[in-house]
């Protein structure tokens, strides 16, 4: 799953129900801000790449008769067959991005690239924490055994596919691999992020991936020092089925979409559902997106991870994103009703 580990830098499964303690409301149609403006039949297609694989009877209903819709009677579909619910935890909203990045690489081990993208080994699926970071890259266990994918050129954008936990790797021939999660060694994620503010290196106002990124560079020696500081590792495996010009495998495993899809809590949110997002900041956003992944750091009622696509740009905007707003859960009528205490 792409979110598996995204998001941690920063420091900071389907369900069908929501958290006993959280709050629900329902709303109308006109209290979402720039409901009507919206492109519903750019959301209504992302809708169908993943309500097929829905199980309970209401979803797979509404799926079928979402089939019938055309683009230009999206809108008409939702307000219909769905109703808006505020879902609240007590805690603040808070959107943030992630990407697909893309490495240079080679499937050869070469002097520029000698830091290899391994496969899980066999061991490593045991019950229980395997081999820490530090143990995996500085010692002998994974030499010699043909588990390497990929070789790429730099140990930093290394670390961070991993936190991204799917990626691109471009080789020297025009062509490229594609990586998808694979697993992990059962150790808990520390946040560099979080040691940098703590070492006084870094404000808590300037961490984000590129300030991260800068730092290691510019303090080598610390900086691979740094990376060990989180004994998580990432084990990757091929992906082979996803045409080239679609967005990487999500947690229902299929290809989320460009500021359509987002990762979410299922605790609260059922992953295939619409989630309306209202994105404040510098770059406001009002869209109905597509819950289609998660994500180890996507806790809470009002968190969500917009998938900004691959690719340096992608990384960048992705990055930089740490805003407030509101996100309503979209629900099925009776679903949505159901959820509201018996005095209602």
């Amino acid at each position: 799953m792409i979110a598996a580990l995204r998001s941690f830098f920063l420091g900071v499964v389907m369900a069908t129900s929501v958290s006993a303690e959280a709050t629900r409301s329902i709303l109308t149609f006109d209290d979402l801000d720039g409901w009507a403006e919206d492109d519903h039949g750019a959301a209504l297609s992302v809708f169908l790449n993943t309500c097929g694989d829905l199980d309970d009877p209401d979803w797979r209903a509404l799926c079928a008769v979402a089939r019938a819709y055309e683009s230009d009677a999206a809108r008409l579909f939702f307000e219909l067959f769905f109703r808006p619910v505020l879902v609240e935890d007590g805690k603040d909203a808070l959107f943030t991005g992630y990407f697909e990045p893309e490495l240079d690489g080679s499937l050869t081990r070469s002097e520029r690239f000698r830091y290899p993208i391994y496969k899980m080994p066999p061991e490593a699926r045991a019950e229980g924490p395997w081999l820490s970071r530090r143990e995996i890259l500085t010692g002998d266990s994974m030499t010699g055994r043909g588990l390497e994918i990929a070789w790429v050129d730099d140990p930093v954008e290394l670390f961070f596919l991993q936190i991204q936990g799917s990626g691109r790797i471009r080789l020297p021939d025009g062509g490229a691999v594609r990586v998808g999660y694979g697993g992990a060694n059962g150790h808990p994620y520390r946040s560099i992020g979080s040691e940098l503010i703590r070492r006084g290196a870094l404000g808590a106002h300037q961490v984000s991936a590129q300030m991260i990124r800068a730092w290691v560079r510019k303090n080598p020696e610390a900086g691979a020092e740094l990376l060990f500081h989180n004994p998580s590792y990432v084990f990757f495996r091929e992906v082979n089925r996803v045409a080239p010009e679609l967005g990487p495998l999500g947690a229902m495993n299929r290809s989320v979409t460009t500021l359509r899809s987002i990762a979410a809590d299922p605790a609260y949110t059922p992953l295939g559902a619409p989630v309306w997002v209202e994105k404040n900041g510098k770059t406001p956003l009002r869209r109905l997106m597509i819950a289609q992944d998660t994500g180890a750091a996507i806790k809470g009622a009002q968190r969500a991870d917009i998938f900004f696509g691959t690719g340096d740009e992608a990384g960048e905007a992705a990055g930089r994103l740490k805003d407030s707003g509101r996100m309503v859960l979209l629900l099925p009528i009776q679903r949505a009703y159901a959820l509201l205490p018996d005095e209602f």
